[in-house]
């Protein structure tokens, strides 16, 4: 493994190293120069969902269309797939990889109870032969994410980033740029840890990591490790490997649909990439009411104009699995790509998403709606591993159920929640829960404990949306549902001031990075007691209704924000830092803040007042408090106010349980 770790350096450095690689005393090996066909089962942005999720589906059946509820995903019924998947191949002697998109860390309580030995022990039971490493496994510390990556049985890939300067990963070797495997012709793997001592007359495969290069704008907690630029150390190390002999080359990423496509349009070599991080599920499931967000194994032409690539992705939270299909020429050019999402359901289904025995569909529907999706192309009904499920009960389920608190009452209809307005069969108002989650952020701050710390009055909160990982369910909910699942990135508020003409650009820049279909949605911004209209024109528009609610929640009296007014602008302190795209945020505190940050200490608010945010060379947004900053890991200090808030809200205020009973965004496109 340590020939690797030569490789692991900048693009620059990759380059120079080509001419040596070519002088050494070690000739191009000589493989196979046959047609070549490869199969890959891919996952992404799986996020600790170990458990199924209960949720939705259209099943257009002879006479109706009916809404039915199922479960669908979570880690054994990923495993009972693969497995089918790796049975399938070796029968038939197909040429098969298993790879993972990144971000699998994050998302559930699981996670924030175990910190990645959980993660590192699952994922360890499917036979993954290759990760991306995504910005979420850089949400705890390095040291911890060396841990994992140390634990697991697999490589965590990527290419663009030298770990050599951090304490924590420099010595890490299971963090490499690429492995390579050989496949011989009845389809046996091996990886191959030297690049001068590949096997003869076998197909081999490269697979390098591709991570955002902006990671420290995203991900505040990259310690010493540095990031590179995409698209030329793509090219050095496909370079790399080709003149090493590596004839198929695929890219496990973690950078979104929209940089993989870009990827794919500047660089020369790649033949597939397995994308994560925009948690697009490519394929048609408009007939399933789960939407379109653009073809699967799409291919994308190469700045040679020759050559091709495909693009691969599998949505989010161990829901589907992709299956590609590439077949390459003798020259080892793409020649076809196509493939599949298989959204993975349970074998029952219910007429409410509660999903208890008595819900069942009556026999005869039942098994309509059983023969429909035994049917369906991109849906399966896949029984979860016995093993796996067991393990998953036995060892860690017990701790999570302990931890999930007080009961706060009964949902009794699901708040649906997606990043983008459109996506998921949505309309043009996008998210139910997301407003109500800014507003009972906007409501905590205007309790009497809060006011006494702050003396600011708010006008409005925003939040992103990729804050928000689950929906509320219809079922009981209790504080552990809102605490571990729903925002579990335990961030502490802020409360800044902002004119109205920053809020509108705020915005308008944040929204417009959303449009393209292949976007990273995650920063979407929603009010709370805040309303606005975008009117997109392609991947532009503006905004032309803007609003503050000086009335009450079920009473509002919407008036128009002005723009050199100045407004108390509530929000979570990842977004307040101007992180992951809300820019605007940055540039009105870059010289000068008035924002106070709040945590919890002793179990009463306190506040610390912030100077200014500054930007460091690599795009780190930091803080600067004006003396103190807080300091989370004090036993008495609680720093997941995003979370509290909301449920103080629930608890003593909308004990309905309800969306708000209007909407606060529209996106017209």
């Amino acid at each position: 493994m340590r020939a690797l770790r030569s490789y692991f350096l900048h693009a620059v450095t990759l380059v120079l190293v080509l001419p040596l690689l070519s002088a050494c005393s070690h000739p191009e090996p000589t493989s196979s120069r046959a047609p070549f066909e490869l199969h890959i089962a891919h996952i992404n942005d799986t996020h600790s969902a170990f458990d199924p999720i209960a949720s939705g589906f259209q099943a257009p059946l002879t006479n109706s269309k009916l809404n039915a509820y199922t479960e669908f995903g979570g880690h054994p019924r990923l495993l009972t797939r693969i497995d089918t998947i790796r049975r399938d191949a070796e029968q038939a002697g197909k040429n098969l990889l298993f790879l993972h998109g990144g971000d699998a860390w994050q998302g559930s309580g699981y996670f924030l109870l175990n910190e990645g030995r959980m993660n590192a022990d699952i994922l360890n039971r499917l036979g993954l032969d290759a990760m991306a490493l995504g910005n979420h496994e850089f949400d705890l510390d390095n040291a911890r994410l060396n841990a994992f990556i140390e634990q697991v049985n697999f490589p965590v890939l990527a290419a663009n980033l030298d770990a050599s300067g951090d304490a924590d990963l420099k010595e890490q070797e299971n963090l490499r740029p690429f492995v390579v495997f050989a496949f011989d012709e009845k389809g046996q793997k091996t990886p191959v840890s030297q690049l001068n001592q590949l096997p003869e007359g076998q197909q081999y495969v490269g697979v390098l990591g591709v991570v955002l290069d902006d990671m420290p704008n995203i991900a505040p907690n990259t310690g010493d490790v540095r990031f590179f630029e995409m698209v030329s150390s793509a090219q050095a190390t496909v370079d790399t490997l080709k003149a090493a002999g590596v004839q198929h080359i695929v890219a496990v990423t973690h950078i979104g649909l929209g940089l993989d496509q870009k990827l794919a349009s500047e660089v020369n070599g790649i033949d597939v990439i397995v994308g994560g991080h925009s948690h697009t599920l490519l394929g048609d499931f408009t007939d399933l009411n789960w939407g379109n967000q653009g073809e699967y194994a799409q291919q994308v032409v190469n700045p040679n104009g020759q050559t091709r690539t495909c693009i691969v992705q599998a949505g989010q939270y161990a829901q589907a699995m992709g299956l590609v299909k590439i077949r390459f020429d003798a020259a080892g050019n793409v020649e076809a790509c196509d493939g599949n999402n298989t959204l993975l359901m349970g074998e029952r289904f219910y007429t409410q998403q509660t999903l208890l025995p008595s819900e069942l569909f009556e026999p005869t529907t039942h098994a309509d709606i059983a023969q429909f999706i035994q049917d369906h192309k991109q849906a399966k009904s896949v029984a979860e591993a016995p093993s796996l499920r067991k393990h998953i009960d036995e060892t860690y389920k017990p701790a999570l159920e302990a931890s999930y608190g007080q009961l706060l009452g009964f949902v009794p209809k699901t708040i649906m929640h997606v990043r983008r307005p459109g996506d998921n069969g949505s309309d043009a108002h996008g998210s139910e829960l997301a407003p109500l989650v800014a507003y009972a952020q906007y409501r905590w701050f205007l309790r009497p404990e809060v006011q006494q710390v702050t003396g600011r009055v708010p006008d409005f909160a925003l939040v992103g949306a990729g804050g928000i990982r689950t929906e509320l369910q219809q079922g009981e909910l209790r504080e552990g549902n809102i605490r571990l699942e729903m925002l579990p990135f335990a961030s502490h508020l802020s409360i800044v001031s902002l004119t109205g003409a920053q809020v509108e650009e705020l915005l308008t820049e944040v929204i417009t990075q959303t449009l393209p279909l292949s976007a990273h949605a995650g920063k979407f911004p929603y009010g709370g007691n805040l309303r606005y209209t975008f009117e997109a024109e392609g991947n532009t528009g503006r905004i032309t209704q803007l609003e503050v609610n000086r009335g009450s929640l079920h009473q509002p009296d919407w008036q128009p924000l002005q723009a050199d007014a100045r407004y108390q602008v509530v929000t979570s302190g990842y977004s307040a830092a101007g992180n992951d795209g809300w820019h605007a945020m940055y540039r009105a505190q870059q010289h000068h803040s008035d924002r106070l940050d709040v945590v919890l200490e002793a179990g009463a608010p306190s506040v610390y007042p912030v100077a200014r945010v500054a930007q460091t060379e690599d795009g780190k947004r930091v803080t600067e408090y004006q003396s103190a900053s807080p300091d989370c890991q004090q036993e008495t200090t609680n720093c997941a106010v995003d979370a509290l808030a909301v449920i103080a809200f629930l608890r003593d205020e909308h004990t309905c349980l309800q969306a708000l009973p209007y909407p606060v965004v529209t996106l017209n496109r």
